[in-house]
């Protein structure tokens, strides 16, 4: 009797691994429904902390009323969410392609939990602490997208500055009612289009700017295993 080869028990081996993985993800039940429900409670009390956690508010009292009123805000966010996908869902049986219609339908529902939530935000905080909670729930790109426009093209003027500003502030109002980051990210999208136009019509060439910034910051960037400088 022949003693199996090596390649025979790596084979064997492989094929006995992968039997056991693929048993045990077979074996491993979904999340259920309160799991799930679970999972997301604890993400948007994270993010409901991390925002408070910003305004440094000394008042414990108001502290909890703040956090409560972004986590119902997510809430809110949610519900409608799933609204929109059950009304869509009802409306491509008898409509292919109705869903499209999203981005026409979601500002309009979104309105009113926009201005009640900032209006409760309004009664509990300063305007500057309001501005900070916006930041937050739109991961900051209001800044960096500005930042990086004056980077980019150094020579704006005082009244360039200040559209590009009002677009983007506008960009952050309606994508704190994103419901995913790829949504706000979208919405941000659409608005740094409007920018492009708008510094366009005024003498800027920001694709040609954009090439220009990148291939010095290109050159600029040390040599691999150059040396780096001293702190």
């Amino acid at each position: 009797m022949k003693t199996p080869s090596l390649f025979h028990f790596v084979v064997i081996t492989g094929l006995t691994f992968a039997g056991a993985k693929l048993f045990a993800q077979e074996s491993t039940p979904p999340f259920s429904t309160e799991e799930r429900e679970q999972v997301y409670s604890a993400t948007i009390a994270k993010r409901a902390t991390a925002a408070v956690e910003l305004l440094a508010i000394t008042d414990t009292a108001k502290s909890n009323k703040v956090h409560g009123v972004i986590i119902s805000q997510y809430r809110a966010l949610r519900a409608r969410d799933e609204a929109l996908d059950n009304m869509f869902r009802a409306l491509s049986k008898d409509a292919p392609g109705a869903e499209t219609n999203r981005a026409v339908v979601l500002p309009v529902l979104s309105r009113q939990l926009h201005q009640q939530f900032i209006a409760k935000l309004g009664d509990e905080l300063t305007q500057i602490q309001v501005e900070q909670i916006k930041d937050k729930m739109t991961y900051n790109k209001l800044k960096v997208t500005f930042d990086a426009y004056c980077a980019i093209i150094p020579n704006l003027s005082n009244s360039d500055k200040t559209q590009v500003m009002e677009l983007l502030k506008a960009a952050r109002e309606e994508a704190m009612d994103g419901g995913s980051a790829d949504e706000k990210s979208a919405i941000f999208q659409r608005y740094k289009e409007q920018v492009n136009a708008y510094l366009g019509r005024h003498g800027h060439d920001v694709a040609k700017a954009t090439r220009e910034w990148e291939a010095k910051q290109a050159s600029a960037a040390p040599a691999e295993g150059a040396p780096k400088p001293a702190n």
